[in-house]
């Protein structure tokens, strides 16, 4: 078939992964890289490429050989320049997060679905083969029903100047919860607290707890001052636990036989039944192989798919909205102490149910 003629929006830190990818995408034919510097956009292409360089983006729509549009540009500015390429009957890639407010995401996702077109948020790390792993295993039933969920990502820096913490970090993992979580459960609220140990006039350090429908906690640390980088996701069920390091190359992703297991109670009396409840279970590792493929690669091919194949994407803009509305949840949360939010008070009951349901259909 022919290739998707592609635009990519954004010349600075990963619109050039984005120019790279699409190149080696067959599905794709980049068209266009834009950015307000058309130096810094001709930079990136270099001087033997046949892709041509713009500062406008208008002129970019205009262009009916574009058939989709990339765009890695700073949040605040998503909002607008989605909407212009859904009005223009442009499918869209978008960087996380969708937008800077799940009011503006909820537009969005409106408008892409009664346009009829492909609204993607580019999640990177639910391409990659370990979270299709992780996802394969929680839906598969391997490690039984999820009972904790704990995550670390932290390393130091980039302080950004225009979000905090939450906002540049967490979207990894809720995006990752968001897409390993079995059929029907998803994140009902939202606890969080943060600081700002070096008056950066923003969250650095932040602890942010969700709630499942199931009850069941999920914990997530992000923090940008830490002079250690470490990348780790525990997911623990009632039959195995899945350990994933993301920074270690010979065990990236474990799946362990311990655990704590629950005897039958009888006819034990309370007492008793309290002493006699629980037993410890150590067995077997299993470290499954992985493939080696680049997620961003992933990305792409997976847009196109979209687009051919006229259904919504792995990571479309229904997911971008749940993230953005736990993220805002956790904004609030912050802002009165780390009270849980409900995430239905971010973008109404409704929506979420609609998500929920169709995301896992």
């Amino acid at each position: 078939m022919k290739p998707i003629g592609l635009a990519v929006v954004g010349a600075g830190y990963w619109g050039p992964n984005l120019v790279r990818t699409a190149q080696a995408t067959p599905a794709l034919r980049l068209e266009w890289l834009c950015d307000l510097d058309e130096d810094r956009a001709r930079a990136v292409l270099g001087p033997y490429t046949t892709v041509q360089a713009t500062s406008s983006y208008q002129r970019v729509l205009d262009d009916p050989r574009v058939g989709a549009v990339a765009i890695a540009t700073p949040a605040a500015t998503h909002f607008d320049l989605v909407r212009a390429a859904l009005e223009a009957g442009k499918h869209v890639l978008v960087e996380k997060p969708l937008t800077p407010s799940a009011a503006e995401s909820a537009k969005l996702v409106e408008l892409a679905a009664r346009s009829g077109l492909v609204l993607m948020c580019d999640h990177t790390y639910c391409y990659t083969p370990a979270v299709r792993k992780i996802r394969e295993l929680i839906r598969g039933g391997e490690i039984g029903d999820v009972q904790f969920v704990d995550s670390v990502r932290i390393n130091l820096g980039l302080v950004q100047p225009d979000v905090d913490v939450l906002w540049d970090l967490a979207p990894h993992d809720l995006s990752i919860l968001d897409h390993v979580l079995p059929d029907g459960v998803g994140v009902e609220a939202v606890a969080a607290r943060g600081s700002d140990p070096i008056d950066a006039g923003r969250l650095c350090v932040a602890h942010l707890t969700a709630e499942l429908t199931t009850g069941v906690m999920a914990h997530i640390h992000v923090n940008w001052l830490s002079p250690t980088k470490i990348r780790t996701t525990v997911i623990g069920g009632s039959r195995r636990t899945i350990v994933w390091d993301d920074l270690n190359p010979v065990q990236r992703l474990a799946v362990y036989d311990r655990g704590v297991d629950l005897a039958p109670a009888g006819s034990l009396g309370p007492d008793e039944r309290r002493e006699a409840l629980i037993s410890y279970r150590v067995g077997d590792v299993l470290v499954p192989a992985l493939p080696e493929r680049e997620a961003l690669r992933e990305v792409m091919a997976e847009l196109a798919a979209a687009i051919t194949e006229g259904r919504p994407a792995v990571t479309d803009g229904r997911s971008g909205l749940r993230v953005v509305a736990q993220l805002e949840a956790a904004t609030r949360s912050v802002s009165t102490g780390g009270a849980l939010v409900p995430v239905q008070d971010v973008i109404g009951e409704k929506i979420i149910g609609e998500n929920v349901t169709e995301e896992n259909a």
